[in-house]
């Protein structure tokens, strides 16, 4: 089970930006991020969808993200 609770996409995307990503390029609801010395990722939900702990788990591991940073 994962450590990371739901939450909303606009939070998890600000927690991001927080951490070091920034936006890259957008098309619509699909977000390119960028980080240095990191791949870039695709981050493809609208600022209302509800991503779950299991999706979570899955940006953390991409992107750095870490429990306390939400």
């Amino acid at each position: 089970m994962s450590q990371l609770p739901s939450a909303k996409a606009r939070k998890v995307l600000a927690a991001l930006l927080r951490i070091g990503w920034s936006v890259k390029r957008q098309s619509a609801s699909h977000k390119i991020l960028e980080r240095i010395a990191w791949p870039d990722y695709v981050f493809a939900f609208g600022d209302d969808d509800e991503i779950g702990p299991r999706m979570l788990a899955r940006i953390a591991k991409h992107t750095g993200l870490a429990p306390g940073d939400l």
